[in-house]
């Protein structure tokens, strides 16, 4: 929800971490449609922007997990160099963005660097990379707004508003602010607790539509948070649309499809050679699917609890300066959002782009299989956020604008 900002409206002078982990948490994910429901950043933080060039031709390829596997490692980079601590991030399929006080700067920028090298090393992908001033954003006219939403008593999800992370996108496809990826032994990021496991989960209701939406550059803000709520009661009746994540989970096979991706990762965690990083996670990957198959506890991890809290902590839908939705729905569903969507977009009031595959990804954080707070992102299976992205008007149409 693109706005000039708020100048009669104080700016918080908290600038740690500390700022973001005491902002209040909203289980009520409809609330967040309401621009009053955002707080806006310290001047002295900054923005980190990432995506993936040519994504779509990446797709055609047939490579879209390993394109969410790099974007959610950006993510899990940042999140590693934090020891843990909360930050404000958002996935995006084909890339990610993210905010960190100035203190964080470096480690933020190191932490990009270092995955973009490695995704150019280990997949053969461009990964751009940004950081900017929030104040340098301002200055140009947008605002970065946050909130939190947590769709567990476990986690909690950034929420953006303001413009600012979207702005910061397209400076930096114009070639401005971009940092350059490391090289040697620099591209090898911690990418501790990123796997992708879990086999694509094919929709139940029918198919799955990815959905995104932004305010039309002359929409009303009302006009659109109105728009949203309407999308997202469309969204989630629970007969016809809603989460496309099982009540019991995702199904995890053995060997598991992700696994050569996995290994990847885990090389670029250890440094060892990638036969010996694929035997390490074949070996891991059979235990945790004999647990999941068998029940059984080992330690302190209970894979009957652990499931339910993967179904409770995805980030099927969010708001990043816009609305972001994975949906599996019925046809007769997707046709009534698309409906919807294509009058708002020819009423002015957002730009819209959808694409409806047969299945769902799921990328993973899991810091401590031990404890509760592991975060899964979800997006469509075959192009979802980048294909609906490139649908877009004022995209080039190739995903790499």
């Amino acid at each position: 929800m693109d706005e000039p900002p708020d100048k009669a409206r104080p700016k918080p002078t908290s600038t740690g971490l500390d700022f973001y982990a005491a902002l209040p948490t909203s289980a009520d994910f409809r609330r967040l449609g309401n621009p009053a429901a955002y707080v806006p950043l310290p001047d002295d933080w900054v923005v980190g922007v990432a995506d993936i060039v040519r994504s779509t031709a990446a797709i055609e390829a047939g490579a879209y997990k390993q394109i969410n596997t790099v974007a959610a490692a950006v993510i899990a980079a940042i999140a590693n160099g934090l020891a843990g601590k909360d930050f404000p991030f958002a996935f995006g399929g084909d890339g990610a963005g993210f905010a960190l006080p100035a203190a964080e700067a470096e480690l933020g920028r190191t932490a990009m660097a270092a995955v973009a090298g490695w995704a150019r090393e280990a997949f053969d992908l461009t990964l751009r990379i940004a950081m900017i001033p929030v104040a340098t954003i301002r200055e140009n006219g947008h605002e970065v707004r946050v909130a939190r939403f947590s769709p567990s008593p476990d986690v909690a999800y950034a929420m953006f508003d303001g413009g600012g992370l979207a702005w910061a996108e397209r400076r930096m496809k114009a070639g401005e602010y971009r940092l350059e990826p490391a090289t040697g032994d620099a591209a090898h990021p911690d990418l501790t607790g990123l796997t992708c496991r879990f086999s694509a989960i094919p929709a139940s209701r029918g198919l799955i539509l990815s959905i995104i939406m932004v305010p039309a550059p002359e929409a009303a803000l009302e006009h659109f948070a109105a728009l949203a709520q309407e999308i997202l009661a469309l969204g989630a009746d629970g007969i016809e649309a809603g989460s496309p994540v099982p009540p019991e989970g995702p199904e995890q096979r053995w060997p598991c499809a992700g696994l050569p991706i996995e290994a990847k990762v885990w090389a670029a965690k250890t440094g060892r050679a990638l036969w010996s990083s694929r035997l390490s996670v074949l070996l891991r990957s059979f235990l945790a699917h004999l647990t999941f198959k068998t029940g059984i506890h080992i330690g302190g991890f209970d894979p009957k609890r652990y499931r339910k809290e993967l179904v409770r902590n995805t980030d099927f839908r969010k708001f990043d300066d816009g609305l972001r939705m994975t949906l599996d729905c019925t046809p007769a569903a997707a046709d009534r959002i698309e409906a919807r969507l294509s009058e708002a977009a020819a009423d002015g009031i957002a730009r819209v782009g959808t694409h409806r595959q047969n299945a769902a990804l799921m990328t993973c954080f899991v810091p401590s299989a031990n404890r509760s707070d592991h975060v899964h992102f979800i997006d469509g299976a075959a192009g979802g956020y980048a294909a609906a992205a490139a649908m877009l008007p004022g995209r080039d149409g190739k995903g790499s604008a």
